[in-house]
C-alpha cells in the first residue's frame, strides 16, 4: 500500500508541475511580444485524444477526451516539482 501511495504522489507532483508550468508559460508568453522567445515558451505538442472519441448508443452519447498541452515552461515546472519531491 505504501508503494502505491508513493507512485500516486509522484504522479500528482509531476502533473501539478506540468499544470503550473504550462500556466506560467502562457502567462509569460502573453506578456512577451511575438517572436522566437514567445514561440519557444508557448508552443508545444498536444498529447491526448484529438479528436475526442464518441460512444453513441442512440439513446445516450458520451464523448471522451483528454489533451495535455506541453510547453517548455511546463517541462521546467516538472523538473522543479521533481527536485522538490526529492528534497521532501
Amino acid at each position: 500500500m505504501a508503494g502505491q501511495r508513493g507512485v500516486m504522489l509522484i504522479l500528482l507532483v509531476v502533473l501539478a508541475g506540468l499544470v503550473v508550468g504550462s500556466l506560467l508559460g502562457e502567462l509569460v508568453g502573453s506578456l512577451l511580444p511575438a517572436g522566437r522567445i514567445h514561440d519557444l515558451l508557448t508552443r508545444g505538442p498536444t498529447i491526448g485524444l484529438t479528436p475526442p472519441a464518441t460512444l453513441d448508443l442512440r439513446f445516450l452519447a458520451i464523448t471522451f477526451g483528454l489533451g495535455l498541452k506541453v510547453n517548455l515552461v511546463g517541462v521546467v515546472g516538472i523538473v522543479i516539482a521533481a527536485v522538490t519531491l526529492r528534497k521532501l
